[in-house]
């Protein structure tokens, strides 16, 4: 099946899988999910994910989800630009989310970058997603 914004179905995956309380969702396989998961691992917001084989050039992404004391580490999390509305920002234009506590994951000429490691880099790029 063919979709038309495979970051927001993966987000959507999360999302559901959290109300429910489940500790493992599965996904479609993509680089970009793959990497918008690595920028999620290294800031704590889920316990890791694996890519397994279906069948032969069709795989999956396993998301192991976190949970502290019964509840979500996620608390939200929001897509930003959409396939019918892209939103860019430069790096003096990106605001800190929830004062900080909070996170934007952006995409830009170097890879799928949390917000702090853009402003580090001083690179701007494409607001992907909000998490908090």
């Amino acid at each position: 099946m063919q979709l038309s914004d495979p970051l927001g179905d993966l987000l959507t995956r999360i999302r559901n899988g959290q109300m429910t309380g489940k500790t493992m969702v599965e996904s479609p396989a993509s680089k970009l999910r793959a990497n918008v998961l690595d920028v999620l691992e290294r800031e704590g917001f889920i316990r890791g994910y694996k890519t397994v084989d279906v069948r032969p050039g069709v795989q999956n992404i396993e998301i192991e989800l976190k949970y502290h004391d019964g509840t979500p580490v996620i608390r939200t999390i929001n897509r930003v630009s959409k396939p019918g509305r892209r939103v860019y920002s430069k790096i003096k234009d990106l605001t800190p989310y929830y004062n900080g506590l909070g996170l934007k994951v952006l995409s830009t000429p170097q890879g799928v970058m949390a917000d702090h490691e853009a402003r580090a880099a001083n690179v701007g790029g494409e607001v992907l997603l909000e998490i908090f």
